[in-house]
């Protein structure tokens, strides 16, 4: 399967699970019903912060949006824009509440998230690169071996402000 019908069936089957119209799955993420009408029909490939949007708006794990084992040549999830590329490392577990990913940011690129589902805690750790990191409105940059934990419930931002990839993983821990 590939990523668009994945996200089709994946966003599909939340909907119906719960018996929501567009219209109010719209009213509950914040993406308009249009958005959604393109993503369930496999005509658009949403951002990442769209795909978080929807995840929150279910307050499911971003990770149900990506395939567990991604398709050769097509690791992990980006926009078609590589701006950002999501892959998952270790996707959502149940019983630790928690999703882990490697998440590279091409240079120049800046990546703003919404706040998840209350109680969320993220936890960033610089692989390779510097990572301009924005939470509780200031800025601070991280380099390798580097880490910050957050409340993700708060708008936080991601900025690479360098000429070189950055390679950061990120763990999300639901309440």
């Amino acid at each position: 399967m590939d990523m668009a019908s994945h996200l089709a069936a994946t966003l599909r089957q939340l909907r119906q699970a719960r018996g929501w119209s567009l219209s109010l799955t719209a009213e509950n993420t914040g993406v308009s019903k249009a958005m959604l009408g393109q993503i369930e029909r496999g005509e658009s490939s949403p951002t990442v912060a769209t795909l978080w949007k929807i995840a929150t708006g279910f307050q499911v794990p971003f990770s149900a949006f990506i395939e567990p084992q991604p398709i050769a040549g097509q690791p992990g999830y980006d926009a078609g824009d590589s701006a950002m590329v999501v892959v998952p490392l270790f996707p959502w577990d149940e019983q630790l509440r928690f999703d882990l990913f490697a998440i590279t940011l091409a240079p120049g690129a800046v990546s703003h998230s919404t706040p998840h589902e209350q109680g969320v805690v993220e936890h960033v750790v610089v692989i390779e690169g510097a990572l301009a990191l924005q939470t509780d409105g200031g800025w601070r940059t991280l380099t390798a071996g580097q880490g910050a934990r957050f409340a993700g419930d708060s708008p936080h931002s991601y900025r690479n402000d360098t000429q070189r990839a950055c390679l950061f993983h990120s763990l999300i821990h639901y309440p």
